[in-house]
């Protein structure tokens, strides 16, 4: 069994597309008739993906190294040990193309991989668009989000190391529930710090990580010396949770973090997404999509839809726009500054380069807990930097209108993070109609969001507030990022 990191492919394109088992032009497979009304696209058992792909192999300019906090140097192997097993920090560092999925992880899989790729046709009615809209939904895992995707790597290999604790933070309680999931598969403790305000507003997430045996505190705490600087009542943030998280385990010789986004090899865990992505795109009779959209607050879900199309787009195979959209009230990757800074507010981590709005910022309590993040995945905040995807910012009420014309026409009520991504796709499905183009497009629809209705029923009765970041706040929260040679 191949638990390292995996095998250097010498090809960009997926085998699956090199082999022909599924075509990339717009003719219709010999012998398969296809529907015009078809909405669903799944796979093969044996064309689901068995590796992770790593954008690192391919990226024409190579991303700034993490640095030690202390001495600005570098970060190694031996500077990451205290917080995960070997498996992941070979897999953080690599620079291999492909890496191998263990097959007890694959096991798992398979109970909700692939997930689907539906054709939006409902809403493109509502829409009087002429723009094709398909959206992968990973609603359908036991968790209900991506986040299971690395939630089960993570835990598998810490369990075969030994390690019989795992700590780690959770903002809107989607990470903190596919953690405790994949904690329970493999007879692990979890244990999670919930951000205040979403720890408040979503008792039943709370209440689900309890359900599969995750322990709960709110953040922050009186339990770490991170969460005491704090005061009771305090609103929290995913940098202060982090902190906690972090801060618990490195004291615990038995114990070790798990980070549900940001990092590389989270990134790399989520790429099952946009390979199976474009495998379907395929069948479905696609040459590729003109436009790739995701919601981003840490990065994760968005890199594991849009990474694999990148690849392509690199490649010269297909040559997509790639649209990052986030909440104006947390604008990282719009606003923010790109330079090294802590993933965290105590100065725990080390120092990534990234799009901050400075570890000290405490976001709005918006709906959407998963996009509350102060940074960004080095790797995404990269490919902003270097031009290869676009980023945009959007309120919050415009995102649950979109949703809720989603819900009711594709019958799927959106977590409200995934409310950001289907809201620009409206705008663009609307330009499209106005334009009289159709563009191919296709949207991650992260997670569903039946845990969230009291957000929807705030929106549904009218007292859902915008709150976008003033300038005065972002200049307050950027005056201490550290300063890097």
């Amino acid at each position: 069994m191949e638990l390292g990191p995996g095998v250097v492919s010498t090809h960009v394109l997926h085998p699956a597309l090199r082999s022909g088992r599924v075509r990339t032009d717009n003719r219709r497979p010999r012998g398969r008739p296809m529907s015009d009304d078809q909405v669903m696209y799944t796979l093969e058992p044996d064309e689901q993906p068995t590796r992770w792909y790593n954008i690192v192999a391919d990226l024409p300019t190579p991303p700034p190294p993490p640095l030690h906090p202390a001495t600005h140097e570098p970060v190694g192997p031996d500077d990451l040990a205290p917080l995960f097993p070997p498996e992941l920090i070979a897999q953080e560092v690599t620079a291999e193309r492909y890496v191998d999925i263990p097959e007890p992880v694959l096991e798992v899989y398979r109970q909700y991989r692939p997930s689907p790729l539906y054709r939006a046709r409902r809403w493109e009615q509502r829409l009087g668009t002429s723009a094709r809209i398909y959206y992968k939904y990973e609603g359908v895992s036991p968790a209900g989000s991506h986040k299971v995707n690395t939630a089960v790597p993570q835990v598998y290999y810490n369990k075969i190391n030994g390690i019989t604790r795992l700590t780690t933070e959770t903002g809107a309680g989607q990470w903190g529930t596919a953690l405790s999931y994949a904690s329970a598969l493999f007879g692990v403790e979890c244990e999670v710090w919930q951000v205040g305000a979403s720890y408040d507003t979503k008792p039943q997430r709370r209440t689900l990580i309890e359900v599969f045996g995750g322990k709960v505190h709110r953040s922050p705490s009186r339990m770490t010396e991170s969460g005491k600087a704090f005061p009771e009542g305090h609103p929290g943030s995913l940098g202060i949770a982090i902190s906690e998280a972090v801060e618990v385990a490195a004291q615990d010789p038995e114990a070790k973090y798990a980070l549900g986004s940001v990092l590389n090899h989270v990134l790399l865990h989520q790429t099952v997404i946009g390979e199976e992505s474009l495998l379907q795109l395929a069948k479905a009779g696609e040459a590729g999509a003109d436009l790739v959209v995701g919601c981003a607050g840490g990065g994760s879900n968005f890199a594991g839809l849009a990474f694999p199309f990148l690849r392509e787009k690199l490649a010269g195979n297909q040559a997509p726009r790639i649209l990052a959209v986030e909440p104006s009230s947390c604008p990282t990757l719009t606003r923010g500054e790109y330079r090294y800074d802590f993933g965290d507010t105590a100065g725990l981590t080390p120092l990534m380069k990234m799009h901050t709005l400075g570890h000290d910022f405490v976001p709005s309590t918006i709906h959407a807990g998963g996009l509350r993040y102060h940074g960004m995945a080095p790797l995404v905040s990269h490919a902003v930097h270097e031009g290869l995807i676009d980023a945009t910012a959007l309120h919050q009420s415009e995102c649950f209108e979109a949703a809720v014309e989603f819900a009711r026409t594709q019958g799927i009520v959106p977590a409200p993070e995934s409310s950001h991504a289907l809201a620009q796709v409206r705008r663009e499905a609307l330009a499209a109609a106005e334009a009289g183009t159709s563009p191919v497009i296709v949207v991650g629809l992260s997670g569903h969001g039946l845990l969230e209705l009291g957000a929807y029923e705030t929106f549904l009765s009218g007292r859902l507030e915008d709150d976008p970041l003033s300038d005065e706040a972002l200049a307050e929260a950027l005056a201490n990022v550290p300063v890097v040679g």
